[in-house]
């Protein structure tokens, strides 16, 4: 089991689906918790969650397209610990709140694109740059992609090309800071069970939408969940992972194969 005991862990969207299964399980595997969200009610649950535990963690509402915010949250989190070993950048979006999120190129807004591109791509960067600016050898971060950032996905353009980028500023990213022994890794989640596939399914509908039927072909036969998705990216945290550096892991179910 890939262990994160004394490792300091900084996590983004931690309040809800994949952010919040890897807080727990990089919990219960030792690591002390930095977590930030948006979403404050969602993030206040996790962390009193986590407290009952008796898991050592700290919280801050952080939104990640500031990166005012961001520099911030990651300069209390080392002031507090005195560290920063890992983390894993997973907050993002699909489309603005009460937006569509299904539209072809022609038909993408100028704002539509704005709002995805300074969350999932400006705002992973201010992430990834304040993180590796105070990370010292041995540590590691894990950035969550999507296999819409490793094919092209119909209808969600501007999603797939953000998480396109997140692969990109990854590879680049890792080649940078490899002679510091920092590692920098991806992950690219195929269809899951959380709030953001329930979004999907509510704006494409359950037919003839690539993006939210594709588990029905799928190898394995089943949607990913939270967990599947927290056991990598802690697995990628982890020094079980030493040797590993600017690769995408494709956790899809056989989708991408």
């Amino acid at each position: 089991m890939a262990q994160l005991e004394g490792k300091v862990i900084a996590i983004t969207g931690a309040g809800s689906g994949i952010g919040a299964a890897t807080a727990q399980l990089a919990a219960a595997r030792g690591a002390s918790l930095s977590l930030c969200d948006i979403n404050e009610k969602g993030l206040n649950q996790v962390v009193e969650e986590l407290k009952g535990k008796g898991v050592n963690v700290i919280s801050q509402k952080v939104d990640v397209s500031s990166s005012e915010a961001v520099d911030s949250w990651i300069a209390d989190t080392v002031k507090h610990f005195g560290k920063l070993d890992g983390a894993a950048n997973i907050a993002g979006v699909e489309g603005p709140p009460g937006g569509k999120v299904f539209n072809n190129l022609v038909d993408t807004t100028n704002e539509h694109w704005d709002f995805i591109m300074k969350v999932n791509l400006t705002g992973l960067f201010y992430c990834l740059r304040a993180q590796l600016r105070v990370m010292e050898r041995g540590a590691s971060v894990l950035n969550v992609a999507s296999m819409a950032g490793v094919m092209g996905r119909p209808g969600i353009g501007a999603y797939s090309t953000s998480k396109h980028g997140v692969v990109g500023i990854t590879r680049t990213a890792a080649k940078e800071v490899g002679e510091r022994g920092i590692r920098v890794n991806a992950l690219a989640p195929g269809p899951v069970e959380t709030p953001m596939l329930d979004r999907l399914r509510s704006d494409g509908g359950s037919v003839d939408r690539p993006v939210t039927n594709t588990y029905k072909t799928l190898p394995l036969q089943r949607l990913g969940t939270s967990e599947d998705m927290a056991k990598t990216i802690c697995f990628a945290l982890s020094n079980d992972a030493s040797f590993t550096t600017g690769a995408t892991f494709s956790v899809d179910g056989g989708v991408a194969c």
